[in-house]
């Protein structure tokens, strides 16, 4: 498999910084062979005192699988009024908002009024499970909203996280690897899409 990739460096910041937030950086070089999207991110990610290593890299995971130039971490855990990322277009309209773990319904519901596209990225095993088991029905009527549910790779991701981290991912036919060991060995996730939007949605 060949490609040649354009790399652009783009240096984006975690707006949840917290003066008692732990910061982490990565150097991600992301070569999306579905999206056609290839670019290094300089990323700075605050980890809120609350939040573990395993959200902290789910979050990374989630950039990576929608990596754009306008792609931003939100304030998250500290704002009930930011997700966790979001994309906003040139005019501040909110193209993409994209939640982690298992958010409640009404703020699902909220989100999808103000963004184009929601997307809800899942771990935590049979927790994630239960949770949509409860609101698969209710979500049903969202029709910009996609979920995720990436449980079986956060505890791989989880090790290898560190203050300052070199990443390459790279993403086909859905399948995402990250490269990051210092074995050379590649974290593959196979993300479980449990809802999409409907046809015709905006």
């Amino acid at each position: 498999m060949r490609f040649v990739p354009t790399i652009v460096r783009l240096l984006q910041t975690d707006g949840s910084m917290a003066l008692n937030a732990t910061i982490y950086k990565a150097e991600l070089q992301v070569s999306d062979m579905d999206r056609h999207y290839y670019a290094t991110h300089a990323l700075t990610l605050a980890r809120h005192p609350s939040e573990t290593e395993e959200r902290l890299m789910v979050r990374l995971l989630a950039f990576m699988l929608h990596a754009d130039e306008r792609l931003e971490f939100g304030k998250g855990l500290s704002s009930d009024d930011e997700p966790d990322l979001w994309r906003k277009d040139l005019g501040g309209d909110i193209e993409q908002w994209i939640e982690l773990g298992q958010p409640d319904e009404s703020r699902i519901r909220k989100a999808s009024g103000r963004a184009r596209e929601v997307i809800v990225v899942t771990y935590g095993g049979r927790a994630a499970d239960t949770w949509w088991e409860k609101n698969a029905s209710t979500l049903a009527r969202a029709k910009n909203l996609t979920v995720l549910d990436v449980s079986a790779a956060t505890d791989a991701l989880a090790a290898i996280a560190a203050r300052g981290m070199r990443l390459q991912c790279m993403i086909q036919d859905g399948q995402v690897q990250v490269f990051g060991n210092a074995d050379g060995e590649a974290v593959t996730i196979d993300p479980l899409l449990r809802m999409r939007p409907a046809q015709g949605a905006r």
